[in-house]
């Protein structure tokens, strides 16, 4: 058997219901609502139905007392019998008054006095407390009047109030519950408690509950309301399983993402080795050709040595500038070659770009006599940035080996590289632009928008690898930093007219702390 359907409550007042609805109604339940609105419509009706029939009841009744007093009066001249005591009681049918007197004294206004002396000498008068009557005049010249007061009339007119009153509210009454009892409870509070039933369900979070059943939803206004609603709940929770989906979907991206990421970054480092290998493969006739020298005077002064001689105070010097100077390139190119975790360093940048000039002159097909290459460093002894100064040389190194490569390649001689650096500010940090330039032909358009992919090169044989700069634009972003790379302008030329060509720039900021996380610190 089916729950019987509750009333709607009312919200808790401490609900956030935005504006509250004003109104002597608006705090009572939909069922006192009604009862208060039956009530004060009965009422109402009544008090205009009383309004509406006494005027004229009251009419009839004081219609039917003139009558009643007139006739009386005709009686009693027909009788000629001579008029009665003042005042003759029929109880409880009433009583009838008798007043005889000039006109004047039976207490008339002068209007009435005229209307009574007129052609029909008789004046009807309205009801009283003694009843209404009518006034006649007596051949002597006085006047008559006679007042008649119908209790029974007067009783059934009130019984007739009373019984339109009762029949009224009856009627109303028996509408009302009709409404009450097979109306409202099926019709209007059964489909609103379903529909709370379902709200609470919803809070609960009651999957099972949270849509009103199609049978008992009405087919009218409200029933609109309660389909609406179950549409909209139904694309909701629709639209929840398409968001859950495409969250899970995000997620399985965001871990695929940073696999991938990951094995970016393994990649990009693979790449950064494999251009430091290339470089050094490419400086190794250089390496050779530099060793030779120290090599055979150390072999010299060994053999002076072991034949037992002794060593001047200048061979002894020699020696040790020689080993000195064996050291140094081996240092250089141990550091070039190892791979270490990132470490910031306060470095002075013109020792960056030396040492990364001192590794490029070891390459004998880029420097040689008949190249004729000239290097110039502009960079301020008194500039330092913090910085990984081991990688910040491999840019440099491949910067520099690229614009002799290209100055080689074109027949330019002298092959000219210049490198400037000053400081600037921007958002109130400090930071440092460094400009590569170079005298060779410059870089052609449509070359320049792929210029840092990787394994792009237009020189792709035995001395390119196509990594150079991919590697160092990664190495400048590590930095916080951007590499730019352009041809030379107007404003460049008149600097230094003797760099045309191709110009990369590198801005970086002087302190980029926090960018490489967890870092060791020199």
């Amino acid at each position: 058997m089916p729950d019987a359907p509750r009333e709607p409550e009312l919200l808790p007042a401490s609900a956030p219901t935005g504006v509250r609805p004003r109104g002597i109604l608006a705090g009572l339940r939909i069922r006192k609502k009604l009862i208060v609105l039956h009530t004060s419509f009965s009422l109402t009706l009544a008090i205009l139905l009383l309004l509406a029939l006494r005027p004229a009841l009251s009419k009839v009744i004081t219609q039917g007392e003139q009558a009643q007093a007139a006739l009386a009066i005709a009686a009693i001249r027909q009788a000629d019998a001579g008029f009665p005591p003042a005042r003759v009681d029929h109880p409880p049918d009433g009583r009838l008054v008798f007043r005889v007197a000039p006109p004047e004294q039976l207490g008339l206004t002068p209007a009435q006095v005229a209307v009574l002396r007129g052609p029909g000498q008789r004046l009807n008068l309205v009801g009283t407390r003694e009843g209404a009557g009518v006034a006649e005049m007596l051949p002597d010249g006085s006047a008559v009047l006679a007042r008649a007061r119908n209790s029974a009339a007067r009783s059934a007119v009130n019984l007739v109030y009373a019984l339109l009153i009762v029949s009224l509210l009856a009627g109303y009454a028996f509408v009302a519950l009709a409404l009450e009892v097979l109306v409202l409870p099926r019709h209007v509070y059964g489909p609103i408690g379903a529909m709370l039933d379902a709200d609470d369900a919803v809070r609960r979070g009651d999957r099972h509950a949270e849509l009103v059943p199609e049978s008992l939803i009405p087919a009218d206004e409200l029933g609109e309301i309660m389909r609406s609603r179950n549409q909209s709940i139904t694309a909701l929770r629709a639209s929840e399983r398409q968001l859950a989906s495409a969250l899970t979907r995000l997620e399985d991206s965001a871990a695929d993402l940073r696999k991938k990421n990951h094995l970016l970054e393994t990649a990009r480092r693979n790449l950064e080795g494999a251009d430091r290998l290339a470089s050094l493969g490419m400086m190794s006739a250089g390496i050779a050709h530099e060793l030779n020298t120290p090599l055979a005077v150390v072999k010299g002064l060994v053999d002076k040595l072991a034949e037992g001689q002794d060593l001047s105070a200048t061979e002894r010097a020699l020696l040790a500038r020689v080993v000195r100077r064996l050291e140094k390139l081996s240092e250089g190119l141990l550091d070039f070659a190892r791979v270490r975790p990132p470490r910031l360093e306060t470095a002075a940048l013109r020792a960056v770009v030396e040492d990364a000039w001192t590794l490029i002159r070891l390459d004998r097909t880029l420097v040689s006599p008949t190249t004729k290459p000239e290097f110039v460093n502009r960079v301020p002894e008194s500039l330092t940035l913090r910085c990984d100064a081991d990688r910040l040389v491999q840019v440099f190194v491949n910067l520099v080996r690229n614009a002799m490569g290209v100055m080689r390649d074109a027949g330019v001689s002298p092959a000219r590289v210049v490198v400037t650096a000053q400081t600037m500010v921007r958002e109130g940090e400090d930071w440092i632009a460094v400009s590569v330039s170079d005298a060779g032909p410059g870089i052609p358009p449509e070359v320049i928008e792929r210029l840092f992919e990787p394994f792009y090169s237009t020189r792709l044989d035995a001395e390119g690898t196509g990594l150079g700069l991919a590697v160092s634009q990664g190495i400048v972003r590590e930095h916080g930093g951007v590499l730019i790379a352009r041809n030379a302008t107007e404003e460049d030329l008149g600097r230094d007219p003797s760099v045309a060509g191709a110009v990369f720039e590198i801005l970086l900021p002087k302190d980029p702390a926090g960018l490489f996380g967890p870092t060791e610190d020199a």
